[in-house]
């Protein structure tokens, strides 16, 4: 199981250590935030010890009305449960009696001057790519108009080719070589980079480019979501069909499948055009359009 240690919650987010700044090696292995609400009147049954706790202007303010006997009571029956930290958003102020038990815990409390909700939506959204399973694959992730796909195919079958021409029509590099594919949700699958190939492609003949310094920073960006897959092959003659509707095929990453289309390439053949089509397409289907049942629907009005 995956990990974040609260050291690298505090320089992910710049946060302000009050107390317990000897345990930032302590770690977070629970991917949501939770906020004590119930816990601060004694009810502890569905406690999310394992979860970062966060601490609003609502948690604040309920313990400041306090008497310093209940305050203590309180806290005290949280923090015997030795969450990975506390977070106090909004810059709130007043907190000895705070940093008085956490250091006395060796439990991190931590400060942020953001709001509570978009701390919480942050975090939450930093956690669940942190600690996702994660595979590596050989390929090429691309968006095109937004539509992220993973190009995969044979070594120098032409899949940096197709994605320099994509990013100098428009479109964007993710990752070349190497791409990252996270499992965020049961049904969301994340292509990313692994850091060393940031905005770098390498193509045959040519060499190494940056594409943010070649065609500027919108030719890149950190990840997208994969939703085509698509495998470039050499062509091989009476293998495909001009079916108006070709059936369903699907790629599994980590149990999540992925539509698959396979692209046979051909001297003069517009792979990147034909890979903007199967991504113009896809998009199309989402909206509930079928070109095939569109036409069939015509044939039949004749």
């Amino acid at each position: 199981m995956k990990s974040v240690t609260v050291e690298d919650l505090v320089k992910r987010f710049s946060l302000e250590v009050l107390a317990g700044a000897s345990q930032l090696h302590r770690t977070i292995s629970k991917t949501r935030v939770h906020r004590p609400g119930l816990e601060f009147v004694g009810y502890f049954d569905f406690f999310s010890q394992s979860h970062l706790q966060v601490l609003g202007s609502k948690e604040i303010t309920y313990l400041h009305t306090l008497t310093e006997e209940e305050r203590n009571d309180r806290i005290g029956n949280i923090v015997k449960y030795h969450p990975p930290c506390f977070v106090v958003t909004r810059n709130q102020k007043g907190l000895k009696y705070l940093m008085k038990y956490c250091e006395e815990e060796g439990i991190p409390l931590l400060r942020t001057p953001q709001a509570t909700n978009k701390f919480i939506e942050l975090v939450d959204a930093f956690l669940t790519k942190s600690m996702a399973q994660e595979i590596a694959v050989h390929g090429v992730c691309v968006n095109v108009s937004g539509i992220g796909i993973l190009l995969r195919g044979k070594s120098g079958v032409g899949k940096s080719e197709t994605a320099h021409t994509l990013i100098r029509r428009g479109h964007r590099l993710v990752a070349d070589d190497i791409v990252v594919l996270k499992k965020i949700s049961p049904e969301t699958l994340l292509g990313t980079h692994n850091g060393k190939t940031k905005e770098f492609l390498a193509l045959r003949s040519i060499g190494l480019i940056n594409v943010s310094r070649l065609y500027g920073r919108k030719a890149f960006q950190d990840e997208t979501r994969i939703v085509l897959d698509i495998e470039l092959t050499k062509w091989q003659d009476n293998a495909l069909n001009n079916e108006l509707e070709l059936l369903p095929k699907f790629s599994d990453y980590m149990d999540i499948k992925i539509p698959h289309i396979e692209i046979q390439l051909q001297p003069g053949r517009d792979v990147a055009g034909l890979v903007e089509a199967a991504a113009n397409n896809w998009y199309l289907r989402q909206q509930g359009y079928s070109a095939a049942e569109d036409f069939m629907k015509r044939l039949q009005e004749e």
